[in-house]
């Protein structure tokens, strides 16, 4: 007759949490002099260079500011989010597969909860801050204002 042992699951104590923090700022920090440091200026400038093009191309359309419109109206915050997230997806793509060759090479390991907050910080952060601002100044200097803007 089998038994069957029944486990439970096991909830990680501070002591772990704190251990996966400090590795994890730890790798962080350390990455911008480790190998393929390169990759932490290059995607910026990538997903920067999005960010202006598609910031002109609001201004240019009359569409309202970017980050404003995520985080004020819910009406046009899923279109917005969608919009940008399928504008700068080769670059978390990209992101991604570079930083889990970068823990392979440095680690051994692979840490994906890691791996999707350097996305997040070098490829999506940049993009929803620079493109608002960007369109705003392309608004200035050619003098038009948003549709949008001029309806409230």
């Amino acid at each position: 007759m089998r038994r069957y042992v029944v486990r439970e699951k096991r909830r990680p104590d501070v002591s772990e949490i704190r251990e996966i923090l400090t590795r994890f700022w730890d790798q962080l920090i350390a990455q911008p002099h480790g190998p393929l440091a390169f990759r932490l200026i290059l995607q910026p400038i990538m997903v920067t260079i999005l960010a202006i093009i598609d910031g002109v191309k609001d201004a240019r359309a009359g569409r309202p500011l970017y980050t404003w419109t995520l985080l004020t109206d819910p009406a046009h915050r899923g279109g917005y989010l969608r919009e940008g997230l399928k504008r700068v997806t080769r670059v978390i793509i990209f992101a991604l597969v570079m930083d889990a060759i970068y823990q392979f090479m440095v680690l051994r390991r692979f840490y994906p909860g890691e791996a999707l907050v350097t996305a997040f910080v070098v490829a999506v952060l940049p993009y929803v801050v620079i493109r608002g601002p960007v369109a705003r100044m392309a608004r200035h200097w050619h003098g038009r204002g948003a549709a949008y803007d001029k309806l409230r």
